[in-house]
């Protein structure tokens, strides 16, 4: 079992960005990585995801504006924010694919 430590969340104006961290307690290099937000009242759905060889994949309503990263020597990964709207207000969680790892999560709000 892996720790994931998230990091970055806050308050930030529409527009704006933020960069979430996830921090491994071991290797994530073996390992596709996803991050996941939670809205209050709706499912936990999946946001990005990044294959060990580093190819990533997106949900339809952050194309463009998120970017997920991964660096195996520092066993983080992260998102990369831009262009935040209100809807993207969530807790957000990463997680190694597949597994029952999961972080603590990090509150990310949107204010319009």
């Amino acid at each position: 079992q892996v720790q994931l430590v998230e990091s970055g969340g806050g308050l930030v104006q529409a527009g704006g960005s933020l960069r979430l961290s996830c921090a491994a307690s071991g290797a994530i290099s073996f390992n596709a990585m996803g991050w996941f937000r939670q809205a209050p009242g709706k499912q936990r759905e999946l946001v990005a995801a990044i294959t060990t060889g580093g190819r990533t994949n997106y949900v339809d309503s952050v194309k463009g504006r998120f970017t997920i990263s991964r660096d195996n020597a520092k066993n983080t990964v992260y998102l990369q924010m831009n262009t935040l709207k209100s809807e993207d207000t969530a807790v957000y969680y990463c997680t190694r694919l597949g597994s029952s790892d999961w972080g603590q999560g990090t509150q990310v709000t949107v204010s319009s």
